[in-house]
């Protein structure tokens, strides 16, 4: 299916590894010109040069910035400019103990999950509003509708970005801007790859067999193995695309039915 972006400006937040950057790479693949982001003028030239090299002749390039620093965030606004397809998949997890969450972490949680999609979307939508076509696509997690008790900050964020992302869908009404959500499952991002190695290594047993038993450990998982983020990417690429148009203000699940509700 051609899926029509060929000449679609899109920014994805939080590219420069995982789920963020395997959507940037589908984008491209795609025929999409790209932005990517990560916290350092490093991690972003390093990210550029690899969907270079992954997607010959694509049109991608790179700002740095740490959704933590207002400051910052503010830079990226101004020279951002104008896009299509807006991504917002920065974000930051951690397993802890309800009572020792302080008010900082909570707060940090808040700022990077749901108040970075919050800033970019009131950049961008006004524009996409205005050309009358635009894509926002909030990556979220089926931990906002079954929230863990060990992660009950980022639960709550991920809680948020559905919210925000069906609010603003309303304000779309009657134009080719939509507004979508994604529920992601247990994904084998690069970070979740670290912490099952170390894992692995501190119990004497192969990352194979590691990750496998911690796939399988969740007993609605119809899965019954984490997901590849270029899984993920492909529900993102096809709702950045103009073939999406029916689906909007949806909280759409890519969760590998660890869900147990249907709707």
């Amino acid at each position: 299916m051609d899926l029509d972006l060929v000449g679609k400006r899109a920014f994805v937040s939080g590219s420069t590894q995982g789920i963020g950057y395997a959507i940037a790479e589908a984008l491209l693949a795609e025929g999409a010109t790209v932005v990517v982001n990560g916290r350092s003028e490093d991690r972003v030239a390093a990210a550029v040069r690899k969907l270079e090299a992954a997607v010959p002749g694509a049109a991608v390039s790179g700002i740095p910035a740490d959704f933590e620093d207002a400051e910052q965030v503010r830079r990226l606004l101004g020279s951002l400019g104008e896009v299509d397809i807006l991504v917002n998949n920065v974000g930051v997890f951690g397993v802890d103990a309800f009572e020792e969450i302080s008010d900082d972490d909570w707060q940090r949680y808040f700022d990077v999950n749901v108040m970075s999609g919050v800033r970019l979307s009131r950049h961008e939508l006004p524009h996409m509003l205005a050309r009358g076509w635009g894509r926002i696509i909030f990556i979220s997690s089926e931990s906002g509708v079954n929230v863990p008790a060990d992660m009950t900050h980022y639960g709550m964020t991920k809680a948020g970005m559905i919210a925000v992302g069906n609010g603003l869908a309303k304000l779309t009404r009657g134009t080719d801007v939509t507004v979508n959500t994604i529920l992601g499952g247990p994904t084998y991002s690069d970070g979740v790859a670290q912490a099952v190695e170390e894992i692995s290594q501190a119990r004497g047993q192969s990352v194979d067999s590691m990750k496998s038993a911690i796939a399988t450990a969740n007993q609605t998982s119809l899965l019954q193995r984490f997901i590849e983020p270029v899984e993920i990417a492909r529900l993102a690429t096809y709702l950045a695309s103009p073939v999406s148009s029916a689906t909007n203000g949806a909280a759409l699940r890519a969760d590998g039915g660890i869900l147990t509700t249907t709707l």
